[in-house]
């Protein structure tokens, strides 16, 4: 009997191999030869799974979005079954931070799909779409709680959403040692305080 093969691992695996070439070597050196290298394959193997660069690199990203949001569904569960939205909040801008091995190389993935959208149009509409879909999630959860009374409703919960994606933008100076992880943190906790000052956080 033939042995079946897992196309979705490969890929999967592949795209793992793509995340350590930019973490290790940066964007520069992200060519489909050199994640074949890495992956240890050839690189027709990785052609048969990936025709352009673009479609390895788009996969790589839809996988690395996939994997933060295992990672919030999982910090989500110790939370229990009713979380309040400040502790959702604070473990998904947390997650989208670079602080430990598996968020700091989604995070450099991101970096890299960035820089790509700036020059391919097609990546450019995937990424947009991709980043349009994630915002727009953030929003529901701050106009819930501003419906629910967690946040005050003098809030406009455009501008919130957009104050707290802001925060995402600690990843450059995380990364060169500008400021600590734990910096990011109290910032974070900081905002999401006042955020929600004044409202019970028991309703």
């Amino acid at each position: 009997m033939p042995k079946q093969v897992d196309h979705r691992g490969r890929r999967e695996a592949i795209a793992r191999a793509l995340w350590r070439v930019v973490e290790q070597r940066g964007v520069a050196h992200l060519t489909m030869r050199v994640v074949a290298q890495e992956a240890g394959i050839s690189l027709g193997q990785l052609q048969h799974y990936f025709a352009s660069r673009a479609a390895m690199l788009s996969f790589a990203m839809d996988f690395a979005s996939e994997q933060t949001s295992l990672r919030v569904e999982r910090g989500l569960k110790k939370l229990g079954d009713r979380p309040h939205p400040r502790d959702v909040l604070r473990l998904t801008l947390a997650e989208m931070l670079p602080l430990h091995a598996d968020a700091r190389a989604t995070s450099r993935m991101s970096a890299a799909y960035v820089l790509e959208a700036l020059h391919d149009e097609a990546v450019h509409e995937q990424a947009r779409r991709g980043l349009a879909q994630g915002r727009a999630l953030a929003e529901q959860l701050v106009r819930h709680a501003i419906a629910d009374g967690h946040i005050g409703s003098d809030r406009d919960p455009a501008t919130e959403t957009n104050l707290l994606l802001a925060l995402t933008g600690f990843t450059p100076l995380i990364e060169l040692g500008v400021i600590r992880p734990q910096d990011a943190l109290v910032a974070i906790d900081l905002h999401l305080d006042r955020l929600f000052s004044g409202n019970d956080r028991s309703a």
